[in-house]
């Protein structure tokens, strides 16, 4: 059986020779904390990672970030720049024997001086027993933990171990980082990629910040040989294409939805169908961002144009009868409409303050004028009595008090002075004045 962790020492990364026969990508791993591309906000000197390295001494971190961003080669550049032993393992081959015989193995080092950096990859596979087992050694030195996970540490690591480690966020890389990339590649083979200057753009921007990605890629280009440089189309045809990175039940799902409802929240219609072409073309369920596009239609509009709601609907029904992909363009329709709308919150804060109130109030009885009278006894006692019929009065409005007698009547809408509320607004100020004028 393979061994699921590595130990090697400090030097290693720096020293070790790498095989012709190697992948391009770990042929070209850095081998200074300098040479890492795209993340100088942390290993610059005014970074997290540079000062730390500076001052020759480590504290223990979680390293989040997308898949390609150089999480491991930071982890093992670190053990090198401060004289670590280098142990890395991960969540998804490993248990509970490898923790204990890697913390024995750490505890053994530490008693002749050598202290020890554990690289644990996708730690947030670990479950929350074993999570909670890297606390002892983590707190009396034997490990100095060096996590790495692409999900959002917040959510998926317990909070005992976050308290005891920095979080540290790695970015996914720019086009000028790849570009660099690419550069290093070209070099280390000795001749430029059989491609356009647009297509080497186009290979950039395919990689969506993913540095391994683009070098497995640009191996693939150096394998073949090409009588004219390969433009864009040529390009995408010989390539296949990269799947968008997103877990529709992680934290990509999340920010996706969160975007998509601040934009047309915004107003902003073009942004409002990008978000929503990143989640449906990702796989996310059509239904479920139709449901939260539904949602806004009463939470951001509401009557400002009660026809939002009405068009969600429609969309909905729609997508029910087509199916995808046709029926997506109904989705795509609610979007737009929902974006381009006018935006009122009226309605939403309204029903958090009733809601607030009628907890607070739910003992209340109503005047005894608005209650049903079906009974003798309930006539007798003043069920009914003196109700003002409003159909029956000039205006159609009565200007009756409907609230209960122990409680002062309130205001929780308030209509803006946007899209259908102004009309909404004018009527109420009219029903005012009319009880106002009737001494009410």
């Amino acid at each position: 059986m393979a061994d699921l962790f590595a130990d090697t020492e400090p030097q290693a990364p720096a020293e070790a020779e790498q095989s012709e026969a190697a992948p391009l990508a770990d042929r070209l791993r850095p081998r200074r904390l300098e040479d890492v591309v795209g993340q100088e906000h942390l290993t610059g000197p005014d970074g997290s990672i540079g000062r730390m390295v500076a001052a020759g001494k480590l504290s223990s971190m979680v390293l989040w970030g997308p898949p390609g961003t150089g999480k491991t080669t930071i982890a093992r550049l670190l053990a090198a720049a401060v004289g670590l032993r280098f142990t890395a393992i991960s969540a998804v081959f490993s248990g509970v024997a490898d923790l204990k015989k890697v913390f024995a193995e750490a505890r053994e080092h530490a008693r002749i001086g050598k202290r020890t950096l554990l690289f644990v990859d996708e730690i947030h596979r670990f479950n929350r027993a074993q999570q909670d087992g890297f606390l002892p050694y983590v707190e009396d030195g034997t490990v100095t933990l060096v996590g790495a996970t692409t999900e959002n540490p917040s959510f998926e690591l317990n909070a005992a171990l976050l308290s005891r480690a920095q979080v540290l966020i790695l970015h996914r890389l720019g086009a000028k980082a790849l570009s660099m990339l690419l550069d290093r590649a070209e070099e280390l083979e000795g001749r430029p990629l059989p491609v356009t200057d647009d297509a080497r753009a186009a290979l950039i921007a395919s990689a969506d910040g993913d540095g391994r990605f683009l070098l497995n890629q640009a191996e693939t280009l150096f394998s073949v040989t090409v009588d004219e440089p390969l433009d864009p189309q040529a390009l995408s045809q010989f390539l296949q294409r990269r799947v968008a990175v997103y877990d529709k039940d992680r934290e990509g799902h999340y920010n996706l939805i969160s975007a998509l409802h601040k934009a047309m929240r915004g107003s902003d219609p073009q942004a409002s169908l990008y978000y929503l072409a990143r989640m449906l073309t990702a796989g996310e369920e059509p239904l479920y961002v139709m449901r939260r596009i539904t949602r806004f239609a009463s939470e951001d509009i509401g009557l400002a144009d009660p026809n939002a709601l009405v068009q969600c609907l429609a969309a909905k029904d729609a997508y029910d009868f087509l199916g995808s992909p046709e029926g997506e363009l109904a989705i795509v329709q609610a979007c737009l409409y929902c974006a381009t709308a006018p935006k009122s919150n009226a309605a939403y804060k309204a029903a958090g303050a009733a809601w607030r109130t009628a907890k607070e109030t739910g003992s209340l009885m109503p005047p005894h004028n608005i209650l049903n009278a079906p009974t003798r006894l309930m006539k007798d006692i003043g069920y009914g009595r003196d109700y003002a019929y409003d159909h029956n009065t000039a205006e159609g409005f009565s200007g009756a008090d409907y609230w209960p007698e122990e409680m002062a009547p309130q205001t929780f809408y308030g209509p803006t002075e946007r899209g259908f509320e102004k009309r909404i607004a004018e009527r109420m100020a009219y029903w005012r004045r009319l009880k106002e004028g009737n001494g009410q």
